[in-house]
Formats: structure tokens, C-alpha cells, sequence
């Protein structure tokens, strides 16, 4: 009997050691574990030691740590996006409601700062609200048609004063855009009449000035025919205008003529004496005085009347 408690007592106490052994090695395993940290990319990593923040910040990798009495809390320090609705009113007392969208990022060496001043939800405690005070205080300097021309002016002074009011904070504005502008259904029924309107003079002055150049062109037309006349009426010689008479003649007499001393028969001796004393004058006036009057045709029964 007494070899047998022997035994047993020997194999309980392997069995302790061995459930020892594996339990330190456990706590081992947690404690290594537990011991060392990773900051992800983007990222930086913010100590905390029984909750109380440290102002170490850690940068992307791996950190050792106390295990079960320092936290790591990961801050994103990638560009981000927020979006906003405000309701503002202009200079001229118009209800303007707009959609903002900034991107954003929080500085690396203000991880610490930003988590234990305002924590994790910073966009909904900071940025939103900012956005919004921003909005008001720049559209309250421009009438409605002067956010509408001057869009991007508009757009660079909210940015500027935006960066201004969060700036201490550590977190840095990068784009600043105005996605949407809208205004009452009535301002946008007055712009729509406005724009009608000027239009509708654009297009009668442009009427206007058309009907002046149509006017310039057909007076221009006139004194250019006027002067062609004028150089035609100056270009013409008797030699030309009894040219013109011969060649136009078909060769035939009248059969009916009236008066005794009438006669059908064409003086060509008159013609060129008349073509002589024109070219010495150099005008038409000599031809006019010595060419031949043709005597008036009368109807034949005339004559038998007679």
C-alpha cells in the first residue's frame, strides 16, 4: 500500500508543474503579445497611459508599449471629405441655401492635441459648425446676383476665414468647394424675367444695327451707281452714238412721211460734218446742233385727207 501513495503523490505533482509551466507560458504569450503595437499607414498612434493622454504621438509602424497600462489610439491623418448644409441670407436679404464639401486632414503632431481637446468625432464638433458660421458671415457681404457672378471670390474668402477659425486646431483645409447654390422660387422667377429681358433688347439692338449697315449698304449701292452713270454719261462721243444709229438702223425707209419739204433720205455728209465739229469741241453739244432732224410720220390717211 504505502508504494502505491507513493506514486500517485508523484504523479500529482508532475501534473502541477506541467499545468504551471503551461500557464506561464501563457501569460507569456499575452504579455509579449500585448507588448508591441502597430500604427497602419495614414495613421498616427496616441498614448495613453491609465487614460491619461500622452503627448507622444507614434508614427506608422511598429512600438513597443506597457502591456495593460498604456492604449494606443489611431488617429486618421488621411484626407477626408465633409459635407454641409447651410441656410444663409444675402446682403440684399435673399434666402440662399447651399451644399459645402471641404476636404480636410488632421496634422500628425496634433494627433494628441485633437483627441484629448476634442476627440474622435471632430467633424461633427468642429468642422460642421465652423462651415456653417463661415457660410453666413461671407454670403451677408454679397447681394444674391453678386454670389452668382462672383462665385469663386465667394468661394476663396469662405476658405480663407474657415482656415482661420480651425487652423489652432490642427486641422488643415485643402479644397473648399460649393457644390450647390440655390435660391427662392420667386428670385429665380425675377433672374429668369431679367434675363429675358436683356435678351430681348440684346436682340433689338443688334436689329437696329443691322438695319443701319442695310441702309449704309443700299446708299453706298446708289452713289456707286450714280458714279458709274456719271463716268458712262462722260465716256459718250457722237462718233459712238451714231455708231449705235447705224447699227441699229435695219436699212428700211418710212413709206409715210408728211410735210412738202420731207424726206426719209439720211445725210451722211450733215452726219460727218456734225462728227468733225464735235471732236474739235470735245463734247456732244456740236453733234446735237447739226444733225438731222427726221420729220414727224403721220398716219397716211392723213395725207389723202388732205
Amino acid at each position: 500500500m504505502q508504494n502505491n501513495n507513493n506514486v500517485v503523490n508523484a504523479n500529482s505533482g508532475s501534473v502541477r508543474k506541467i499545468i504551471t509551466t503551461v500557464v506561464i507560458l501563457a501569460i507569456a504569450v499575452i504579455v509579449v503579445l500585448n507588448s508591441f503595437t502597430t500604427v497602419r499607414a495614414g495613421h498616427s498612434g496616441v498614448v495613453t497611459t491609465f487614460g491619461k493622454v500622452s503627448e507622444t504621438v507614434l508614427a506608422e509602424g511598429l512600438h513597443f508599449k506597457i502591456p495593460f497600462i498604456q492604449e494606443i489610439v489611431l488617429i486618421d491623418n488621411r484626407v477626408k471629405k465633409a459635407e454641409a448644409d447651410c441656410s444663409a441670407a444675402s446682403k440684399d436679404l435673399q434666402t440662399v441655401t447651399s451644399t459645402i464639401s471641404v476636404n480636410y486632414r488632421v496634422l500628425n503632431s496634433y494627433s494628441a492635441s485633437v483627441y484629448k481637446n476634442i476627440g474622435l468625432d471632430y467633424e461633427a464638433v468642429i468642422i460642421t459648425p465652423a462651415v456653417q458660421e463661415c457660410v453666413k458671415a461671407v454670403m451677408a457681404q454679397f447681394t444674391a446676383e453678386e454670389l452668382i457672378t462672383n462665385r469663386q471670390s465667394v468661394s476663396d474668402q469662405m476658405m480663407e476665414l474657415l482656415k482661420d477659425k480651425i487652423s489652432t486646431y490642427g486641422i488643415d483645409i485643402q479644397i473648399f468647394n460649393i457644390t450647390m447654390f440655390d435660391f427662392t422660387d420667386e428670385y429665380n422667377a425675377a433672374i429668369e424675367a431679367k434675363q429675358t429681358a436683356q435678351q430681348n433688347a440684346l436682340k433689338a439692338e443688334q436689329d437696329l444695327q443691322r438695319i443701319k449697315v442695310e441702309a449704309e449698304q443700299q446708299i453706298a449701292q446708289a452713289q456707286a451707281e450714280a458714279e458709274a452713270y456719271k463716268l458712262k454719261s462722260e465716256q459718250i462721243t457722237p462718233e459712238i452714238l451714231i455708231s449705235n444709229y447705224i447699227e441699229k438702223w435695219d436699212g428700211k425707209l418710212p413709206t409715210v412721211v408728211s410735210g412738202d419739204s420731207g424726206t426719209m433720205m439720211i445725210d451722211l455728209s450733215e452726219l460727218l460734218k456734225g462728227i468733225g465739229t464735235s471732236s474739235s469741241s470735245g463734247s456732244t453739244s456740236a453733234y446735237r446742233q447739226t444733225a438731222p432732224t427726221t420729220p414727224a410720220v403721220t398716219d397716211q390717211s392723213n395725207d389723202i385727207a388732205e
